[in-house]
């Protein structure tokens, strides 16, 4: 049942205290014709959902980031046979998943205003059916022309779950239960790239000449299921939408037209919209806090998207192993990943404490511990992988190696959110949309250079330039978690508050 037939035809509306104006010490009603929640019990507001309708819509909103993430990688299981049938170079093979991450980098530009004007479901599920439909195009194509396009495009429209489940999540839970749905959507975000080499592979060992074509065919199954399923189990969760759907409800059941939403009396300005989503995102890139982060964050993104290909290069070509067997080493990042979460659990816990010693006031610093252990995994990763990638060494260690980068990704990327959000507030949204333009951009770029980086230095040395870098921006959230107050305060639009 949907929240709009929750409420019974003779509710009446009421004014709620954010109808109330104190002047002089009295209550002065505003605006007895403002629509709002009824109270903390509104069954309009989606905070006030039942346990069980929230986890089922964190997991199928999880469930289409990880399909618009897996659409990003399964086209990487069949690079050699696309550089077969269109005659092309392995760089220019590669463009196609270069592409569609450039085209998540643009996406939220477009899908972050649409969620605001029309609400989060209509903003994730229709542009995810764009998706669905351009990962068929793919499977179709006839020239590596249509196929680019079709991957750029695809990117566009896939970045939506991307750009606009967090504030689901945000809508729906508490800030005391928010971090567990939190970690649930991140980890699709990861998980859903990491598999889909895996089961490409087994279709291009099973279909050598058409596999790479079933690579998207299967994607755009998968994407069917998770659009068509949250069509129907999935309601509308953005207050301002909410809103205004009870204000309608009621100005027809009481025949007073004059009851109306905030956001009805106020209107979307495409102004507004433009600079909250496209302007101050740019501003973001140059903000000391966001600059630095979003940099390290970036960096870490990346390096995941190349080991797309690195681990191909490692277990296919340097090993020998066939395309199956040497996609399973994918799933040492995802324990990886998994053990990770262990570790941002615990942050969650240290975090809650300082913010109740501070008065349950927010510290962004306290995000950071996390992050802190996360860059030693992540550079030693680099490290091991490098060390271990001769084919006389045994491969366990080029696996432990990864499952170390998989450990040191998933808490810097979790914290890295975590941090931007405490301290841009408000700004948050754009904030995010600059992470987001940032980290694709660098990991639709990394992949393009893989090849000549192995090929000229060799895995070994390859990585362990990756890994001097990962070094070089270890110290990163170590700075901030000393002098983060300070520089918080020299910062355009970050949150100043705590500053001593």
């Amino acid at each position: 049942m949907s929240t709009e037939d929750k409420l019974e035809p003779s509710s009446p509306p009421s004014t709620s205290p954010s109808q109330l104006e104190a002047r002089d010490g009295s209550e002065k009603a505003v605006d007895p014709n403002l629509i709002d929640f009824d109270g903390p019990d509104d069954p309009y507001n989606a905070l006030n959902w039942p346990f069980g309708k929230k986890v089922r819509v964190t997991l199928l909103y999880s469930f289409c980031t990880m399909g618009a993430t897996w659409a990003s990688t399964a086209y990487n299981s069949g690079i050699v046979e696309i550089e077969k049938h269109f005659h092309v170079s392995q760089e220019v093979a590669l463009l196609g998943m270069s592409l569609y991450l450039f085209g998540n980098a643009f996406g939220p530009f477009l899908w972050a205003p649409v969620s605001e004007a029309y609400g989060r479901k209509p903003s994730i599920l229709i542009p995810l059916f764009g998706l669905t439909l351009f990962s068929f195009a793919s499977a179709t194509a006839k020239d590596i022309q249509t196929l680019f396009i079709t991957r750029f495009f695809g990117g566009v429209f896939g970045s939506a779950p991307l750009c606009n489940t967090g504030g689901v999540i945000a809508d729906i839970w508490q800030p005391t239960h928010r971090g567990p749905a939190l970690l649930m959507w991140g980890l699709s975000v990861i998980i859903g790239p990491l598999i889909a080499p895996i089961i490409g592979g087994a279709l291009v060992i099973s279909m050598p000449t058409v596999g790479w074509r079933w690579t998207e065919y299967v994607t755009g199954i998968i994407l069917a299921v998770a659009v068509s399923t949250s069509s129907i189990w999935v309601d509308e969760s953005y207050p301002p939408v909410l809103l205004a759907r009870k204000a309608n409800r009621i100005r027809f059941e009481t025949k007073n037209w004059a009851f109306h939403s905030k956001s009805q009396e106020a209107g979307t300005s495409f102004k507004e919209l433009l600079r909250k989503y496209f302007i101050v995102p740019f501003e973001m890139l140059v903000d000391p806090i966001a600059f630095i982060i979003n940099i390290y964050a970036a960096f870490c993104y990346a390096i995941i998207y190349l080991a797309i290909p690195t681990l191909p290069y490692e277990f296919n070509q340097t090993r020998h192993w066939n395309a199956v067997v040497g996609a399973t080493p994918f799933t040492a990042i995802i324990i990886g990943v998994i053990f990770s979460a262990f570790v941002i659990l615990w942050g969650g816990v240290y975090y809650k404490k300082r913010f109740i010693a501070n008065g349950n006031k927010i510290i962004p610093e306290a995000r950071l511990p996390p992050m802190m252990i996360g860059s030693v995994f992540f550079a030693a990763g680099l490290f091991i992988m490098a060390w271990t990638s001769k084919a006389s060494v045994h491969w366990i260690g080029f696996c432990v190696g990864s499952a170390c980068l998989g450990l040191g990704f998933f808490t810097i990327f979790q914290s890295c959110l975590g941090y931007l959000v405490d301290t841009y507030l408000g700004l948050a949204a754009s904030a995010i949309a600059a992470n987001l333009f940032m980290r694709s951009m660098l990991a639709g770029a990394f992949p393009l250079f893989s090849h000549a980086l192995y090929t000229n230095l060799g895995l070994d040395w390859g990585l362990s330039l990756l890994g001097f870098l990962a070094v070089a921006m270890l110290p990163i959230p170590y700075v901030f978690y000393i002098f983060g107050k300070r520089i918080r305060a020299v910062g355009n639009h970050s949150n100043k508050t705590f500053v001593p």
